[in-house]
């Protein structure tokens, strides 16, 4: 069996979901509105005008790891789903792959649109403040700020795979963003910015002043999401669907 048609048959999925559809609403809505809100008050996002713009990325990328948890997770509601889906796809690796694909494909192409919405928002609040930004950042911030929320989404379905449940997912995930990075990040030091949101989030500033650049934090991320996808793909392969 080829690739493409498992991609597409994927796709499909993806669309008749309602849930998926509503979160990918929910992250560009959260993502533009949040970015709009922070550039009122610059001051408390710190000197960093691109990352002010696109500061709502923090929170919208808790619907990237919604979407991407849910997107696998619906195949192990009573285990039908999956089955069906193995039945139709012997090669689980194949699809696994066109699964994983699907959700980059959709995740990136909404990230692209999100982000730019973002930046407008933000940069028109910031009025003079957003003049120093060069196009460079800006389509930096852009492209990698679509990258990152799709590397996040990406690993979401990778730990959901391994998890096999939706909700044991978001509960190691967010806490893990939310707490270890922003909590206790000043208790940890240099580590915190190895972790995957801290890393990717770099892309992000004009100036990072951590220990990784934008594209080396990227890099990072990437990793995180690589080593999520392969436990998961381990675990499919290993054990009954």
């Amino acid at each position: 069996m080829q690739f493409a048609p498992v991609f597409r048959s994927e796709w499909l999925k993806i669309r008749t979901v309602r849930s998926l559809l509503a979160t990918l609403f929910a992250l560009f809505a959260v993502t533009t509105a949040f970015s709009a809100l922070a550039a009122v008050d610059p001051e408390d996002q710190g000197a960093d005008p691109l990352f002010t713009a696109l500061s709502g990325t923090t929170l919208g990328q808790i619907a990237a790891l919604a979407f991407g948890s849910l997107a696998v997770s619906a195949e192990y509601r009573e285990g039908a789903a999956v089955r069906l889906s193995l039945t139709a796809v012997p090669r689980r690796g194949l699809w696994f792959a066109a699964k994983a694909a699907a959700i980059a494909a959709v995740v990136l192409a909404v990230s692209l649109v999100t982000s730019l919405a973002a930046l407008l928002a933000g940069s028109a609040g910031l009025g003079d403040a957003a003049d120093v930004l060069t196009s460079a950042d800006q389509v930096r911030g852009v492209l990698g700020g679509a990258v990152y929320l799709t590397l996040m989404a990406l690993l979401a379905a990778g730990l959901a795979t391994l998890l096999r449940s939706g909700v044991a997912t978001l509960s190691v995930l967010i806490p893990f963003i939310l707490i270890v990075s922003f909590v206790v990040g000043d208790v940890l030091g240099t580590v915190v910015d190895f972790m995957p949101d801290r890393a990717g989030q770099t892309v992000l500033r004009s100036e990072p002043d951590g220990t990784l650049g934008p594209w080396t934090g990227l890099a990072v991320t990437a990793c995180w999401t690589a080593a999520a996808l392969l436990a998961g793909a381990w675990r499919l392969r290993r054990q009954d669907a």
